[in-house]
């Protein structure tokens, strides 16, 4: 009998399915990218936030309860006494921003920045909610080549998990020289050989491992996008920053219509 041709043969099922497992894959691999750099916006936004504005709202806050009490004072109205107790009674006292967070935790427990003092690291906050382009790209590339589901066996997995948690933290900060050294420190490691699987229940467990791990990334996804800092940030999607200085524009403008509403209850 004459044998098939060679490109019948490389369509036998178990190449199609290989295929398909290499294209989850890297489907997966790509969502992951999306999930985290959003994460990193969101979480940057989150402490910015409260860094830049904190104190406004602060400000805002008090300025509402000496507007109430100013009312009281004059009109001696019980309706007025009351809410002038109830707007009081919401203003705290106020530490400053950096000793209330201390920039050591975070919504996964310690910060980037406490986790690099731990790893003898350079520290520095994030100075904007979304990395540059450079780093954007410089990460996205990383993660790329470096993604722990390329791994063959567990030893690699763990190298490469270790390398990734490192990406991540130095991505966090917008670091792009530590970024750069990175990917030039992959390029220089030891690459394992190519490992094709050759059984079809192998094949097809991976598929459904990699759709299990879509569904939680999903979850997450949502999360994210539906949480109040994601919200915001999807008003601005190109220009999250520029978002932090339209509100905080919005917040001076509040306090000084509250402060010359209370100079004119003084008068």
């Amino acid at each position: 009998p004459v044998p098939p041709p060679q490109d019948a043969a490389q369509e036998r099922p178990e190449a199609r399915l290989e295929r398909a497992v290499r294209a989850a894959e890297q489907a997966l691999i790509e969502y992951e990218i999306a999930v985290e750099t959003f994460r990193v916006e969101v979480e940057n936004f989150s402490r910015l936030h409260h860094q830049k504005l904190g104190p406004m709202y602060a400000r805002l806050e008090e300025l509402d309860a000496l507007i109430a009490e100013a009312k009281a004072a004059r009109t001696g109205d019980p309706d007025d006494l009351r809410t002038a107790q109830e707007l009081r009674a919401r203003v705290l006292p106020m530490p400053d921003v950096s000793e209330l967070f201390n920039e050591w935790i975070d919504s996964d427990g310690l910060s980037p920045e406490a986790a690099a003092m731990l790893n003898e690291q350079p520290v520095r906050a994030p100075e904007r909610v979304r990395p540059s382009d450079e780093a954007r790209k410089l990460y996205r590339d990383l993660v790329r080549k470096a993604h722990p589901d390329l791994a063959q066996d567990d030893k690699e997995r763990a190298r490469r998990d270790e390398f990734i948690a490192r990406a991540n933290a130095a991505y966090a900060r917008g670091d792009e020289p530590l970024l750069r050294e990175l990917t030039e420190e992959w390029a220089a490691g030891p690459v394992p050989p190519e490992q094709q699987p050759s059984e079809s229940e192998e094949l097809y467990a991976r598929l459904e491992w990699l759709a299990r791990r879509k569904e939680l990334l999903s979850v997450v996804a949502r999360d994210l996008e539906e949480g109040p800092i994601g919200s915001m940030l999807r008003m601005a999607p190109d220009d999250p920053d520029r978002l932090l200085e339209q509100i905080a524009d919005q917040l001076i403008a509040q306090v000084g219509e509250r402060e010359a509403e209370l100079a004119s209850l003084a008068e």
